[in-house]
């Protein structure tokens, strides 16, 4: 056992003997103290709470996660689009026609679709998938959400008993959002979406705003935002670099690919930023990307480097080339701007 984390234990000899004999047992020794963490907090939790409540909560949110990460760990390599809208939209209505299209080019290209599982826009995204090329995280709600018939691999199908569990799963299984039209849960999955990037607990991703022809819905909504939200100062005029309005299916697949034409991920080391590429860029390039964005290093400039060795360890893309700075981790918009001007070498 790594007794770097020696120090989080029950307290009880006999206890903790059986948590590191259990957790020989059970998990890999690269992961033996993460696993020895879990099992000490459940046994932490049943000393310390006799609410049935919340032992109920922790266990069915633990059951939620383990469950959706087996069943996206095989397709962890393939590119991923999230399609959030309307349960409410019509077949007849451009959003879902919009939405079927996008879902169908997005498959045909070699990407995966993942939705919530239900009708209107749900459905179609799930319609349009091609090659049985999706998932349907659904969730169980009081009128019963009943997943919608167009999920052909039925062990792609993962119900959530809440909301919280989805949406985490909804995020870290991903790499692109598509928002169409929608009611509160539209907008508050593209808001904690966008404050996700914001603040930094989501890695950078392309977010595109899906307006089908004859609608103003996302028009109105950024003029809200530019409106009372920029205008007054609640979040800086940059924080608009990290979504992309898009009134084309085309035009939104094409922001999603060249989101990662160059960039290719990005992973904080100690204090460092590594960004990974697709490619090396010019000297010519990397001059251009110091001289317009020197304003968001804490210190330093952006360097070309070598994979660092925690990236070796979990061989993390070991061979892509990098770009490494000390981002202040605060300019989020202007880090997204950043790799747009990136995939443009």
């Amino acid at each position: 056992m790594n007794r770097e984390f020696k120090e989080y234990e029950i307290g009880d000899p006999d206890i903790d003997r059986l948590i590191d004999e259990l957790v020989k047992k059970s998990g890999s020794l690269e992961n033996a103290h993460l696993l020895k963490e879990i099992i000490t907090t459940a046994v932490k939790l049943g000393r310390e709470s006799s609410d049935k409540g919340d032992l109920k909560l922790v266990n069915n949110a633990l059951k939620e996660l383990r469950y959706s990460f087996r069943i996206f760990s095989p397709y962890r390599s393939i590119k991923k689009v999230i399609i959030f809208g309307s349960a409410r939209s019509r077949k007849d209505a451009a959003e879902y026609k919009m939405a079927e299209e996008f879902s169908r080019k997005l498959t045909q290209k070699g990407y995966m679709i993942v939705t919530g599982g239900g009708p209107g826009v749900m459905e179609a995204g799930n319609k349009g998938a091609e090659g049985k090329n999706d998932f349907a995280l659904n969730i169980r709600l009081p009128h019963e959400q009943k997943p919608n018939p167009y999920i052909d691999e039925k062990e792609r199908l993962i119900n959530f008993k809440y909301f919280f569990t989805r949406k985490l799963t909804f995020v870290k299984e991903t790499d692109a959002t598509a928002l169409f039209p929608g009611g509160f849960g539209t907008n508050d999955e593209g808001f904690e979406m966008l404050t996700l990037i914001q603040t930094g607990k989501s890695r950078p991703r392309p977010v595109v705003l899906m307006e089908p022809e004859g609608s103003s819905y996302w028009s109105d909504w950024k003029r809200f935002i530019e409106r009372h939200l920029v205008k007054t100062g609640f979040v800086d005029k940059e924080d608009l670099n990290i979504f992309s309005l898009e009134r084309s299916v085309d035009g939104a697949i094409k922001y999603i690919d060249d989101f990662y034409r160059v960039y290719h991920s990005l992973r904080y080391v100690g204090r460092e930023t590594v960004i990974r590429l697709n490619k090396q860029l010019s000297d010519e390039s990397l001059r251009l990307i110091n001289s317009q964005y020197k304003d968001i290093l804490s210190s330093g400039t952006i360097l070309p480097g070598k994979a660092k060795k925690e990236e070796i360890e979990k061989n993390e893309y070991p061979f892509l080339p990098r770009l490494i700075m000390n981002f202040n981790k605060h300019s989020y918009g202007r880090l997204c701007k950043l790799i747009h001007l990136i995939n443009r070498q």
